[in-house]
């Protein structure tokens, strides 16, 4: 399968990435040559990545089965050859990962998306997964964003951080909750009605629910969780979009984990 990425955020972090840890299948074709272009280039150049000039039409042309946000290529563009679904983000299997952490005495924080099917607000969550240190994020195998061509706009939303934050595909959530409650996990729903964040003080090993964008998060789902937790505003609207509360919620773990230390 080839992969076309766009966006110079994730670009970049995809070439960052290959200078670690190989370039195979990669190319980059450009038209423009402006500083944020040359920049990228050169670095390529140095991580041993084929790079191709070539015209605006090609670029187009490369970009067309992309969705309309994700066509707007800016003079570049990124193939990757021979990617496949795992490929995308940086995937890891659960079962493994949760091994792993009952090996562990230090802290894990696990975000939960239950059914966020808007691939902006996947994207913009693992930007903030990435900034605020989140050890794994999950998310459905259906049910939510994830498919091929929404993996293009959660990879360009997310400014590259798609290529750093774990992330761990599952078919069943409320099986995977138990598990990491067995694990010695707590889990906390975010829900306006739960109780203020401020007054939550996160353990070592911390799991966030967040829920879908219009029905929130699922009954069976919601039972898993042993406390439900809300973020004080002071707007006119319902409540935030599930990305920015998704965003407060890591801040806050991450601020009580500087505090921690």
């Amino acid at each position: 399968m080839t992969q076309t990425i766009t966006g110079f955020h994730a670009i970049e972090e995809k070439v960052r990435s290959a200078a670690e840890g190989g370039a195979s299948g990669l190319t980059i074709h450009y038209a423009k040559t402006g500083p944020r272009v040359k920049k990228i280039i050169e670095a390529a150049k140095k991580a041993a990545i084929q790079v191709v000039q070539t015209d605006e039409k090609s670029l187009d042309g490369l970009v067309q089965n992309l969705s309309q946000g994700a066509r707007d290529h800016r003079g570049i563009v990124l193939v990757v050859e021979g990617a496949d679904k795992a490929g995308e983000k940086d995937e890891v299997d659960f079962d493994g990962w949760l091994n792993e952490q009952k090996l562990l005495d230090g802290r894990a924080t696990v975000l939960i998306l239950d059914s966020i099917t808007d691939p902006h607000n996947v994207g913009a969550i693992l930007r903030s997964s990435d900034q605020f240190g989140a050890s794994l994020v999950v998310i459905p195998s259906r049910r939510g964003a994830g498919s091929i061509g929404e993996s293009e706009i959660i990879a360009r939303t997310s400014a590259g951080a798609a290529a750093y934050v774990p992330v761990s595909v599952v078919t069943n959530l409320v099986r995977t909750a138990q598990k990491l409650k067995d694990a010695g996990f707590w889990l906390y729903g975010a829900d306006a009605g739960g109780e203020s964040v401020a007054n939550i003080e996160f353990p070592p090993k911390t799991a966030i629910v967040m829920g879908s964008e219009g029905s929130g998060i699922a009954k069976l789902l919601l039972e898993q969780c042993d406390s439900i937790v809300s973020i004080p505003t002071c707007g006119k609207i319902d409540s935030l979009n599930v990305s920015v509360a998704a965003g407060v919620l890591l801040y806050e773990r991450y601020r009580q984990e500087i505090l921690a230390k």
